[in-house]
């Protein structure tokens, strides 16, 4: 029971740790003055000491950090290489656990049980029509499209305005030539 009790003391609002405070203050109380003041000044004391020792672990938690930070850095470990090591090693042990692996199965046969389906057979089979017969419209068209500028290519109106056109670029071309030769 004592080993329970000590176990507690740590957590204030445990029973343990109620009945521990209590025995102290009762042992306090019994204490002379003289007695309480030299206590006080023991525990002062003491109290000192832990918080000096804290202080020593911080600073050379600190340094150790540094250096740490110093090796990572000297072999080429970024806080980004880190991390990504990090979340591979997350999805890693996610993918390895026996939860993802029943999701993954359960996920596998319900996907399996809907390709199987029916009414997925049909509506793929509709899909798969109209898909075709929509392609072979698209293709009618294109290749009506394609003929009739074909026809226009070679009509007497195109071979004018291609007369035209031409014309005026060359045109162009000589009086953009003129124009360097004089500033040149």
């Amino acid at each position: 029971m004592e080993d329970h009790n000590s176990a507690n003391l740590s957590d204030p609002a445990s029973p343990a740790a109620s009945v521990a405070s209590a025995e102290i203050a009762a042992e306090f109380a019994a204490l002379t003055t003289e007695e309480k003041e030299q206590r006080r000044a023991e525990w002062s004391q003491e109290l000192a000491r832990v918080e000096e020792e804290i202080n020593t672990l911080r600073t050379v938690l600190a340094s150790k950090t540094r250096h740490a930070s110093d090796l990572k850095r000297k072999l080429g470990i970024t806080v980004w290489k880190e991390l990504t090591e990090d979340m591979n090693q997350g999805v890693k042990n996610i993918k390895e656990s026996t939860v993802y692996q029943s999701v993954e199965q359960s996920v596998g046969t319900f996907t399996k049980a809907v390709h199987e389906a029916p009414l997925y057979q049909r509506t793929e089979s509709v899909l798969k029509t109209t898909g075709e017969k929509t392609a072979s419209v698209f293709g009618s068209i294109t290749s009506g499209i394609t003929s009739k500028l074909s026809q226009m290519k070679n009509s007497e109106s195109m071979r004018s305005i291609e007369a035209s056109v031409g014309s005026a670029y060359e045109n162009v071309k000589a009086f953009a030539s003129v124009v360097r030769w004089r500033i040149a």
